[in-house]
């Protein structure tokens, strides 16, 4: 225990410096060799366990302010600048983001569509927007290449696919998955990347025969498409940054439960007020 150690050291050391260097109080630690805690000393004792309760949930995903949602949904009485002090204060903090680049193939004789959806990323209600992309992640086999549909009102993911390959397939299994579970009607606007796989004429003809709207990004401009950047981002923080995995069906399968387990019913997304996207569809339900 920090104070246990300051009184150990404060014969060799000032107390205010090892209070300083500890990150605790010096009321807290006299309180405390008084034979008593002081009030926010007691609270943060109790709070403590309960924040690394919530980030180990979170599978040492979440930051100060999504710990701060869960605790709140656990109707545990606290604020988010004591949250963030108790996990800075305990080097309670998740993996930091890196930037991955893109694999995406414009040079094709395909015909291109239009950005009709123009970087506005809300959708009134499920099923309307969807948005669609490529990743890739590295195995010891070789590459396994991760494509997904996000519905852009919960952001959910609807649909996804894995491959070691590139080619049109990729995309069209996780397009299916996604009609299939949802059966959108017509005039749902699809947009993605200029990308050969989403240009082919098979893929086009998909969304033709659905009444499907095609839009998609400019040339090389990722913004475009921001919100399923930041899923994969946020999938390659939270799950593959650190790992090695030894065989593209040992990748499939963490990452199927990734998407299926935790993304789409526990993770709790800021844009969505802190709910996951069922629990946001859910809601939205209720309401209706």
């Amino acid at each position: 225990m920090r104070y246990e150690f300051i009184r150990a050291e404060k014969a060799r050391y000032p107390v205010s410096l090892l209070c300083r260097v500890l990150r605790v109080a010096r009321s807290g630690f006299y309180a405390w060799l008084s034979g008593g805690e002081s009030k926010r000393e007691l609270r943060d004792r109790k709070l403590l366990p309960l924040i690394r309760e919530a980030f180990e949930a979170s599978r040492q995903t979440y930051g100060s302010r999504r710990v701060h949602a869960e605790l709140r949904a656990r109707k545990v009485p606290c604020s988010r600048r004591t949250i963030e002090r108790l996990m800075r204060e305990a080097g309670i903090r998740p993996p930091r983001r890196r930037k991955f680049r893109k694999t995406t193939d414009s040079d094709h004789p395909y015909t291109t569509a239009a950005n009709l959806l123009g970087r506005d990323f809300s959708s009134p209600e499920p099923n309307r927007r969807w948005s669609t992309d490529i990743t890739y992640v590295w195995t010891m086999e070789g590459w396994l290449y991760l494509a997904v549909v996000l519905d852009l009102f919960s952001r959910r993911v609807v649909g996804w696919s894995m491959r070691k390959g590139l080619g049109r397939e990729l995309v069209l299994s996780a397009l299916q998955m996604a009609l299939y579970g949802r059966s959108p009607g017509a005039g749902l606007l699809h947009h993605s990347d200029r990308g050969s796989q989403y240009a082919s004429d098979d893929y086009q003809k998909e969304l033709e025969e659905r009444g499907i709207v095609c839009s998609m990004s400019r040339k090389g401009d990722c913004w475009d498409n921001a919100v399923v950047e930041s899923f994969f981002a946020t999938l390659k923080r939270d799950l593959i940054e650190g790992c090695c995995f030894a065989t593209r069906a040992q990748a499939m399968q963490a990452i199927f439960e990734y998407i299926e387990v935790f993304y789409n019913r526990q993770r709790r997304h800021s844009y969505l007020g802190y709910l996951s996207p069922e629990q946001f569809e859910n809601a939205a339900e209720m309401v209706a």
